[in-house]
């Protein structure tokens, strides 16, 4: 039988369904270590601890685990060198799994079959651009041995509510199930691997957010003052196909009048309204022209939009498997900074969200409706959502893409004169081509993005600045007080300006892969994470150990970014 893209997709769209381990069975369930959230940081962290021999937990609050991958339908973001070094062993396996997932279930033309460096999407923003739910089944392929050895029990839609703390411990989490059945948790450890550092405050953590002042951090590209509510944008993603022939016009929305006529009121300036193909150009702020072509006939200089996040790319495939490119949205013009979704009441954070969500349809709207073609004509009705990629009925997607978090007080926090390239050179005196982020001693991975910040809740326009590959400290992984709480993605001890560039998949995955080691190696000797940090023959120890699991703790010399 001829492999169709719908007898495909039925294949890997329902949610898997868990047994769990006997000890997990329980409303009271004892395990070795807790990871309360499933995005990348913490399948990786998941990844760790299993491999370690612990009895593991994890919560994720979505019907699917992978966050960034999945849930949130963002296609990786990764540096240049990422084919070659510079992420651990496990995300290698991970990339070379999607790959091998698409040669295996779909009909590549033979051109692409064996082509070792498969883009599937063939997006831009990538070498790997890829569909949210081939993410979902290879990380539930890499998981599946230790969910099948009974090693991992894992809960679905599930939230934490509340924690039992006992000063500087926590000693309980309690969490509802999907069935809407409270389970009490208790373990010697607790990664928080949620989007926005729900453990933080329910465990009673330091923690900071929005910016901080230039006087606590003494950082270029910090505010005079601090900005606790000053947030990056988050953005409600979705999948798009266009139909040639076709009406797929959505209702108009809401607020779409709102939307239609919103003109950012951003530091420097943006260039006119938010729905346009104009914007400002992250680096230099100058205006910037783009445009969207799904037909990929127009021959225009710059950047066309339906190439640069496209996830299928109808070319690659035996004819009539697919009938359309799909491409994931997440543009400027659907970033969304009026408002927070955390340390905000609830109400309001739910307002701020239907606002988004309101957004990115009127995105979607004006592009079928109102939006400049290339060949000069208005609207691309042949635009259409697909639920399909999303695994949402709307076709958005199912949680808003994070892209700052709560941060603990860590007992060592990153700043931008450790990693930014211009901040280094004026700390160090070096010239641009020497200069190299700080080394530091007790590194557990690395990772390399740009300084990436997006348009922010308190009225800043991008701040996109250039950074070095750099390291990540295990003193960043540490809370300054609490004992075994630990952080296992974007909520590590870094700053507002330097979560610009921590916060992208394989570095959000080789912190929770880090901290999941870290929690197995503690729990094995008994040990605190800061007596791992201080004593130099147990860090040692523990560098080594990641070494050989296959976790780079150095780059070699690379040209700054």
């Amino acid at each position: 039988m001829k492999l169709t893209r719908r007898s495909f997709i039925q294949t890997i769209s329902a949610v898997p369904v868990f047994s769990l381990p006997s000890w997990a069975a329980g409303r009271e369930i004892a395990a070795d270590a807790v990871i309360i959230g499933g995005g990348a940081g913490g399948c990786a962290a998941a990844l760790a601890a299993c491999r370690a021999g612990l009895r593991v937990v994890m919560t994720e609050e979505t019907p699917w685990i992978g966050g960034q991958f999945t849930s949130q339908a963002v296609p990786p973001d990764e540096h240049p060198w990422i084919e070659m070094f510079g992420c651990t062993a496990s995300y290698r396996a991970f990339r070379n799994g999607v790959r091998q997932y698409y040669r295996s279930h779909y009909p590549l033309l033979p051109p692409h079959a064996g082509n070792p460096r498969l883009n599937p999407g063939g997006g831009s923003v990538s070498v790997l651009t890829h569909e949210p739910r081939v993410a979902l089944a290879v990380l539930h392929a890499m998981l599946q041995r230790y969910l099948s050895s009974g090693r991992l029990a894992l809960f679905t839609r599930a939230a934490p509510r509340r924690a039992d703390v006992d000063g500087d411990a926590v000693k309980a989490v309690e969490f509802r199930d999907d069935a809407g059945l409270p389970r009490v948790v208790r373990a010697p450890f607790f990664l928080d691997a949620t989007e926005t550092g729900e453990l933080l405050p329910l465990t009673r953590t330091e923690y900071v957010t929005g910016a901080e002042s230039r006087a606590q951090t003494g950082e270029l590209h910090a505010p005079e003052r601090a900005q606790p509510d000053n947030h990056q944008a988050f953005t409600v993603c979705f999948a798009l196909g266009y139909d040639p022939e076709g009406d797929h016009t959505i209702d108009r929305p809401e607020q779409y009048s709102f939307w239609r006529e919103y003109v950012p009121q951003l530091r420097p300036a943006w260039p006119g309204k938010l729905l346009s193909w104009s914007m400002s150009e992250p680096i230099s702020l100058k205006p910037r022209r783009v445009f969207l072509d799904p037909t990929l006939q127009a021959k225009l200089p710059g950047l066309n939009l339906w190439l640069y996040r496209r996830v299928i790319q109808k070319a690659i495939y035996e004819p009539g498997f697919c009938s359309t490119d799909v491409t994931l949205v997440n543009w400027p013009q659907n970033d969304y900074w009026l408002g927070n979704l955390y340390e905000v009441p609830p109400e309001q954070a739910a307002r701020h969200l239907r606002r988004a969500r309101q957004l990115s349809l009127s995105l979607l709207y004006w592009m079928q409706t109102e939006a400049p073609r290339p060949d000069g004509g208005t609207g691309w009705k042949g635009l259409h959502l697909r639920p399909d990629i999303t695994g949402t009925a709307d076709g958005l997607a199912m949680y808003p893409y994070i892209r700052e978090s709560r941060r603990i007080q860590a007992e060592f926090t990153v700043l931008e004169h450790h990693v930014g390239t211009d901040a280094r050179m004026k700390v160090t005196g070096k010239l641009r081509e020497e200069v190299a982020a700080e080394v530091f001693p007790d590194s557990v991975g690395v990772g390399s993005y740009r300084i990436d910040l997006h348009p922010s809740s308190g009225g800043d326009n991008y701040i996109d600045v250039s950074s070095l590959p750099f390291q990540i400290p295990l003193g960043a992984l540490i809370p300054k007080r609490m004992e075994n709480l630990l952080p296992a993605c974007k909520n590590l001890g870094v700053t507002h300006i330097t979560n610009g560039c921590y916060r992208l998949h394989p570095v959000e995955w080789n912190i929770g892969e880090s901290a999941g080691a870290l929690a197995a190696f503690c729990v094995q000797r008994r040990l605190r994470p800061r007596q791992v940090r201080q004593d130099g023959s147990l860090l040692k120890e523990f560098q080594n150990l990641l070494v050989r699991q296959g976790v780079e703790i150095a780059w070699p010399r690379l040209r700054p970014r």
